[in-house]
């Protein structure tokens, strides 16, 4: 099975990936840590990602369908989360066209709904452990008193530079420019369903695992 989360920075995209790899051994696809992995692989594919990200260029779409297909090509356990990607249109017929030619499709889009308000008041609260990934916010999951992760120990819990209210609006229009037009392209596939991406965390991951079994 093969899904899309789909929403704004910060409505809870990688979170729920996270879970869904734990239980459903499923695999994430995130384009950032694909990007890092590959800089730092060797392949052919790794040397052109090293190349432009060096240069200060952007990575081109043809570069992270590539990245996509080598990694379709491998072991896909449970099926595969698309995390952040596709952001436009012409990356989201490109995804399609990819899994046509390796025999596959998408099983749903789900999208991760939110309040905008609502949601840069979470984000402007929010730290990230670098290691593990796991979320905290200081109004609904502080940080442990000793600072360490309650996920996996590591004491490298950050909050990122851009997670203030000036630069997540301007995140979101970027969203809403580039990305939201991708709601109505899967709604006409009949691919498009939703959650309430403001939910509590388990409520999220329960409405997705409903989604995804009636499938």
């Amino acid at each position: 099975m093969n899904i899309i989360l789909l929403g704004p920075p910060g409505a809870g995209k990688g979170t729920q990936a996270r879970r869904l790899v734990a239980e459903r051994g499923m695999v994430q696809l995130s384009t950032g840590d694909m990007l890092r992995e590959a800089r730092t692989s060797g392949t052919e594919m790794g040397k052109r990602v090293a190349a432009v990200m060096d240069s200060g260029a952007l990575v081109t779409d043809e570069i992270v369908i590539g990245l996509i297909a080598e990694k379709l090509e491998g072991d896909t356990g449970g099926g595969i989360i698309f995390d952040g990607f596709p952001r436009t249109l012409a990356q989201a017929d490109a995804l399609s066209d990819l899994l046509g030619e390796k025999n596959t499709e998408l099983a749903t889009v789900i999208e991760m709904q939110v309040d905008d308000d609502a949601l840069v008041a979470r984000i402007t609260a929010r730290s990230t452990c670098a290691d593990c990934g796991e979320v905290y916010n200081d109004n609904t999951k502080p940080i442990p008193a000793d600072g360490k992760c309650s996920n996996c120990g590591s004491d490298k819990i950050t909050r990122r530079a851009d997670d203030n209210e000036d630069s997540l609006k301007t995140r979101l229009l970027a969203y809403y420019k580039q990305t939201s037009p991708l709601i109505g392209y899967y709604y006409a596939k009949g691919l498009l369903t939703d959650v309430d991406g403001l939910a509590e965390m388990d409520d999220v991951a329960a409405e997705i695992k409903k989604k995804l079994d009636t499938v």
